[in-house]
């Protein structure tokens, strides 16, 4: 059963920064999945931040316009493991972080991971 374990969330203060990872162990095909991590504040709904298409599509990124600039997405296919460097971190910024992976195709695939809490206060 392919799952998604979310790790590095914590309490950072305004300007800092945090890395986030997202491991996927038992992934036969890691590198062939689109990796994308989203956000959900308190009352607000979940979006989009930052996301890396698969390793045949090219490892294109792509980011929200809030975190442009700010946050960076990479995947190291070897260590199954997809990473959210978020520097210069804003209080706006907190929220929970979720990991999605997505495959796309004749048998698509969808995998959630269970968050990780990521509060930007002083």
């Amino acid at each position: 059963q392919e799952r998604l374990v979310e790790s590095g969330g914590g309490l950072v203060q305004p300007g800092g920064s945090l890395r986030l990872s997202c491991a996927a162990p038992s992934f036969t095909f890691f590198s062939a999945y689109g990796m994308n991590w989203y956000r959900q504040a308190p009352g607000k709904e979940r979006e989009l931040v930052a996301a890396i298409s698969s390793s045949g599509s090219g490892g294109i990124t792509d980011y929200a316009d809030s975190v442009k600039g700010r946050f960076a997405i990479s995947r190291d296919n070897a260590k199954k493991t997809a990473y959210l460097q978020m520097n210069n971190l804003k209080s706006e910024d907190t929220a929970v972080y979720y990991c999605n992976a997505v495959l796309k195709g004749m048998t698509p695939h969808d995998y959630w991971g269970q968050g990780t809490q990521v509060t930007v206060s002083s």
